[in-house]
């Protein structure tokens, strides 16, 4: 009986243990539950405050421009420029006049103030070439506009409004902003105003995009529009740490993948064109070019990693500091060179006159250069395009004249051939399997020992989208055709 007793007891206890513990663990669930969403809710309530109050220094930009038609042209035509189309949505209004010569264009972007006497930063591509320019305020304030400077190499501009005690935006540290983290956009998409969009740091130091000369771009997935362009990127607490510039797009509206100048090198840029209405840059005087592993094996080294000097200009900074042709440029000051945009990114950005410390290696050595940066001639940009260009550019070859350090490195001799600096992968020459590196030897057939050589037989040649190559690789050689898409 007393056994019976205890199992009933036993049988008892632990049913009431039991439903001790479901109440317990719903009631913990309930709890974590309701905490979760309060979560939620300050967030989404932290997100409001910061967009409050950076909304009120986001501005809309219109702009106005008289575009000339020579007689014969389709006025129409201008909007079908994939560049233009890029930046600005549709809001285009104008006469449908087809003999008219002159016309009105309009379009519209965005900006933020950063001084509360009216200085207001945007993109260059937003205001360039306007006859005028409209800046509404978030109080729906009007203003007419000026340019105080513009850099069409970065894209940023600094326009200016007559005003007094405007709100303006705190400029953050782009530097800081890590991917993963947390971004806002605010602007005026398709004059939709004051759109604010949320998304995270997608990537950091994009290049290569073709957008501008100078690219260090924080991509984000935050939405961007055409009309976003010039507004801000904020960080969470509220700065700006982008100026929205670009999308990738191949619908021409948002597909997530967005761009913006980082505003640490938009300060730079605004400091000096806020004081001589221009931007002076840094110059070192060399030709650059991207490591490989083939370039990496070839140099001897142990990492791909750096930059390769193919060329110095006579009396250049860097020939007066003694750099030379087939040094790979490791470090400057101590930072870490990544890659051929971000020291053109350093030298662009180094004051004329600043001594920096270049790490290189030279012959398997380790070498500490001091150099002094000097000013970029007014003629860069087209020097550069002179420079850069290659006579079989169109088939994806960056080429150069085979120097005797080059030589050595690559284990030719002086003379051998026009040597392959370089190769897009894309291209008819990176189909092929050419890889830089490689050597030149003939060209339809003409033996060639430079860059003179070959222009003069590309000259002569009857076909001129096809071209028949002798590519030596080490000790072997072989025929390649080229033939232009």
């Amino acid at each position: 009986m007393n056994r019976q007793a205890n199992s009933f007891n036993y049988l008892v206890t632990t049913a009431l243990v039991c439903t001790l513990l479901f109440f317990t663990a719903a009631t913990a669930a309930l709890a974590s539950d309701a905490d979760n969403i309060a979560l939620l809710d300050k967030t989404g309530k932290a997100f409001a405050a910061v967009v409050k109050k950076a909304k009120a220094a986001v501005v809309y930009i219109g702009v106005e421009k008289s575009v000339h038609m020579q007689g014969g042209q389709n006025p129409y035509d201008f909007f079908n420029d994939p560049f233009f189309e890029r930046f600005f949505g549709p809001q285009f209004r104008h006469p449908r006049v087809p003999r008219q010569r002159e016309f009105k264009q309009r379009g519209a972007g965005s900006g933020f103030i950063i001084a509360k006497d009216g200085y207001i930063l945007t993109n260059n591509h937003v205001v360039a070439d306007a006859d005028k320019i409209t800046v509404r305020l978030n109080d729906e304030r009007e203003f007419t506009a000026k340019v105080v400077g513009t850099d069409p190499q970065s894209d940023v501009a600094l326009i200016k409004i007559d005003g007094k005690n405007l709100p303006v935006l705190p400029l953050g540290n782009s530097d800081k902003i890590q991917v993963g983290e947390w971004v806002i956009a605010i602007g005026n998409p398709f004059e939709l105003y004051q759109t604010v969009t949320v998304g995270v740091v997608s990537a950091k130091g994009r290049n290569h995009m073709g957008i501008s000369e100078y690219e260090n771009y924080i991509q984000t997935d935050a939405a961007i529009n055409p009309g976003n362009s010039g507004g801000p990127l904020l960080n969470i607490h509220g700065e700006a740490i982008g100026i929205n510039s670009a999308i990738f797009s191949k619908s021409g509206g948002y597909m997530g993948i967005g761009f913006a100048i980082p505003i640490n090198m938009a300060k730079n840029i605004e400091k000096q064109l806020l004081k001589s209405g221009k931007v002076t840059r840094g110059w070192l005087g060399v030709v650059i070019q991207d490591m490989n592993e083939d370039l990496a094996h070839s140099f001897n080294l142990k990492t791909d990693r750096g930059v390769l000097i193919s060329d110095v200009s006579d009396n250049s900074p860097a020939a007066k500091a003694g750099l030379k042709q087939g040094d790979v440029v490791q470090a400057i000051d101590g930072k870490v060179v990544e890659n051929v945009a971000s020291l053109r990114n350093t030298i662009a950005m180094t004051a004329p006159g600043t001594k920096l410390v270049f790490k290189i290696i030279r012959d398997g050595k380790n070498y500490s250069i001091p150099v002094t940066i000097g000013e970029q001639p007014a003629d860069f940009a087209s020097m550069a395009k002179s420079v850069g260009a290659s006579p079989l550019a169109k088939m994806g070859l960056t080429l150069q004249n085979l120097t005797p350090e080059l030589a050595e490195q690559f284990g030719y001799q002086k003379g051998q051939g026009v040597l392959i600096a370089g190769v897009d992968p894309d291209s008819p020459a990176g189909q092929v399997g050419l890889q830089a590196g490689q050597l030149i030897e003939e060209v339809d057939k003409v033996r060639v020992h430079n860059l003179k050589e070959l222009k003069k037989v590309l000259r002569r040649s009857r076909h001129k989208k096809q071209v028949l190559l002798r590519v030596r690789a080490g000790e072997y050689s072989q025929y390649v055709v080229l033939r232009a898409k």
